[in-house]
């Protein structure tokens, strides 16, 4: 089968066994792979009354495909479940070389099941797959946990992929994620705390020759170049030169940067957080992930401040954000060094982020006192506090084992005034590391999106395609709904191809000729952008079955309220709110009293079966 190896892995970690399951092309042709292929299973195989640490709970990661294709971003690996934050359908990706690696394994996906009574890790290779005996891993954090794998196997740097879980996973920190490849992540909606309800400690797989077999590979390597050309004038090229090192000074400029927990707008240190200065200054590195020649992802040493010497990764804008602004420090060494214990730990940098600022507050206001808190000074910016009450949440001690619920259940618990002060959503989740008052599209989407993250991305090749307004005003609410409710998919067909959208850009016309370059299908345009919608509506079904219905759509007081400061400080969303939710249903298909797709949106997208 061209494109696809044909096969996915399944694992029962009850039973200690695995075992190969064939894949037919219709299915691969219905749902890609990736997100896609993950949401099908997650809906045929767990009833969506079941909590997210039952072992009838499955896991699932893929690659799609475009995997272990020359078309940059194509190394990454999408990861489905039962979410620990939100108990609902759960869909997040992380880039490096893993799904690369798992294709020329001779697998488009692992689908694990049951749970052991002792820890594991799974090992694939050219040999075969191994469930091996993970004891000696506890305790371990994740880039521990990478280095000791390939040790006791045998394998150097880059000739295996390993993601794992630290502390914070074999605790069930809700937040916690599943990290690989010197820290790249799937950390949200608490994929870190079902592989540790499933005593999985890790998944590597062994660099093997290249066994792919694609049905034009002179013309994937023609899409791979015009990607790369693309990546490098998009957006004047920023993202492809610089990653996201550069976004802080423009979040805070545009009033959209997190700072001091949404009490101020405005960061004067901002500039110390630029990449054109931090990188030079801190001796990076450039790490690509595999087929991608952007310089997005960076190792680097810090070279001033009290953590001179610290090596690790170089933040992503989010961690510059929650370690530096959102707990108001301003020592970029500081937030090198908090971004990559954070990873290490194994916790989604975002949740991490908003529930130390709301401690941070909570101390400021008298909420929390220093023996609430074991004995800690939460006033802000301090970095000793902060790492030992990250390691107290990520070994549940102490108040930490309340924190690592999450800041909205820590908020309710603590009750009072504190409640106002805590950002999250009414499904529990809490957004990215930004200001989305300032951001009005993403605060949708976030408190819509049935991913328990960020379901869809402004950063589109194909505008017109979308029907995303252009030019657009960020802050009139029927553009921003348009967007919103337009564009809905087209992220999804990325994390079904499974590509990093930093190097497509969700391009789907050029999306569609490497799938048919590879697979020889023959897809339309309409059918591709069809897929993605597909897989939206099924997040939504199904999340409806778990009880995350439309009254859950809602934003914390804090999250939806009025920038006191800052150049949106004239602009509040929340009396447009309403109207916003009303208009988006429409356009979405969706019955707006019960949420449910629409019966003339379930047949257009073939879902009449899934939805009985």
């Amino acid at each position: 089968m061209h494109g696809s190896t044909g096969k996915i892995l399944r694992v029962d970690l009850t039973q200690g066994k695995t075992w190969d399951e064939a894949l037919d092309e219709a299915t691969l042709r219905k749902y890609l792979g990736g997100t896609g292929l993950g949401m099908k299973y997650l809906a045929e195989e767990v009833d969506p009354r079941t909590d997210w640490s039952d072992p009838k709970n499955i896991f699932y990661l893929g690659s799609g495909p475009l995997g272990g294709t020359r078309i940059p971003g194509s190394a990454s690996i999408s990861f489905v479940t039962k979410g620990a934050m939100t108990n609902g359908a759960t869909s997040t990706q992380a880039n490096g070389n893993f799904g690369a690696y798992l294709k020329w394994c001779c697998y488009d996906g692992i689908l694990v099941q049951g749970s052991s009574l002792i820890w594991k890790y799974l090992y694939l290779h050219k040999n075969g797959v191994e469930l091996r005996d993970a004891s000696q891993l506890l305790g371990k954090d994740t880039w521990e946990t990478e280095d000791a794998i390939k040790k006791e196997l045998g394998y150097k740097e880059r000739t295996m992929s390993v993601f794992s879980i630290g502390p914070a996973g074999e605790n069930l920190v809700r937040f916690s994620g599943v990290f690989g490849d010197r820290g790249h992540a799937a950390a949200h909606n608490g994929t870190g705390a079902v592989m540790g309800s499933k005593k999985l400690k890790a998944f590597a797989v062994a660099r093997v020759a290249n066994k792919l077999t694609l049905t034009d590979p002179e013309k994937l390597g023609e899409l791979a170049r015009k990607t790369t050309e693309t990546a490098k004038t998009f957006g004047g090229g920023s993202v492809y030169n610089w990653g996201t090192s550069r976004v802080l000074p423009t979040a805070e400029a545009g009033g959209w940067l997190p700072v001091k927990n949404y009490q101020t707008d405005l960061f004067p240190e901002k500039d110390l957080f630029d990449g054109a200065r931090v990188r030079p200054l801190f001796e990076s590195k450039n790490y690509p992930c595999y087929a991608c020649s952007s310089h997005h992802y960076e190792l680097m040493k810090v070279t001033e401040g009290p953590c001179t010497g610290y090596f690790g990764k170089e933040p992503e804008y989010e961690q510059w954000a929650s370690w530096g602004p959102q707990i108001f420090q301003k020592d970029p060494g500081a937030a090198v060094m908090l971004s990559n214990e954070v990873d290490k730990l194994g916790m989604d940098t975002n949740e991490a982020g908003w529930v130390v600022g709301w401690v941070m507050e909570c101390y400021q206001k008298g909420a929390l006192k220093k023996e609430d808190l074991d004995g800690l000074e939460m006033t802000w910016g301090n970095v000793a506090a902060t790492l030992a009450l990250l390691k107290n949440i990520a070994h549940r001690r102490g108040y930490g084992a309340t924190l690592a619920e999450g800041v909205k259940h820590a908020a309710e618990k603590l009750g009072g005034e504190s409640v106002n002060w805590a950002i999250f959503t009414g499904k529990r989740n809490s957004p990215r590391g930004h200001d989305h008052r300032g951001r009005w599209v993403e605060m949708v989407d976030t408190i819509v999106s049935d991913t328990g993250t960020l379901a869809t991305q402004m950063l589109v090749v194909n505008k017109d395609l979308w029907k995303i307004p252009n030019p657009m005003d960020i802050f009139d609410p029927d553009h921003v709904v348009q967007a919103e409710a337009n564009s809905m998919g087209s992220m999804t067909i990325s994390d079904c191809l499974v590509q990093c959208w930093f190097t497509g850009f969700n391009d789907t016309e050029t999306q569609t000729e490497a799938i048919n370059a590879a697979t020889g299908w023959n897809m339309s345009l309409e059918e591709v952008m069809k897929v993605g919608r597909r897989v939206v509506n099924m997040m939504r079904l199904y999340n409806l079955k778990v009880g995350l219905t439309p009254d859950k759509e809602t934003p914390s007081a804090r999250y939806c309220s009025q920038s006191v400061d800052g150049p949106n400080k004239d602009k509040p969303i929340t009396p447009h709110w309403e109207k916003m939710l009303d208009n988006y249903y429409q356009l979405m298909g969706w019955d707006r009293k019960t949420g449910r797709p629409l019966p003339e949106t379930i047949k257009e997208l073939a879902l009449e079966d899934f939805a009985k």
